[in-house]
């Protein structure tokens, strides 16, 4: 923070990769595995009100399930495994890659709605 108190602008895709507040970039964005801490620890941005939608859902939907698509038929087609080694390689990437993408879809339309002041206490 400045002498002025105003922050310097975080780069969206920085919190987004961090999770992290998208006022100042330090405090954690999230308490627990998805759901938005109520203020932020480090520069206290209320983020009690937050509310990202079904957008990161429908997003992480839409990617995540094009590309196991795309790689499994990838995988088929060079080793034509058997299909338990499918059941147990694209669950394991599926369930990993949903919790990954949804934490960073979400922190990025956070920090998008912060820039564009759409969040109370802006």
């Amino acid at each position: 923070m400045n002498a002025a108190g105003a922050y310097p602008p975080v780069s969206a895709l920085q919190v987004a990769l961090a999770c992290r507040c998208p006022r100042c970039g330090k405090g954690k964005l999230y308490d627990g595995l998805l759901a938005v801490a109520p203020r932020c620890a480090a520069c206290g941005l209320d983020l009690a009100a937050e509310d990202a939608g079904d957008g990161p859902a429908a997003l992480v939907i839409l990617v995540l399930g094009a590309l196991v698509l795309l790689c499994a038929s990838l995988v088929e087609l060079a080793f034509a495994p058997p299909l338990w080694v499918h059941a147990v390689l694209w669950t394991a990437f599926i369930i990993g890659g949903a919790i990954w993408m949804l934490r960073v879809m979400k922190a990025w339309l956070i920090a998008m709605q912060f820039r564009h002041h759409l969040l109370d206490g802006a």
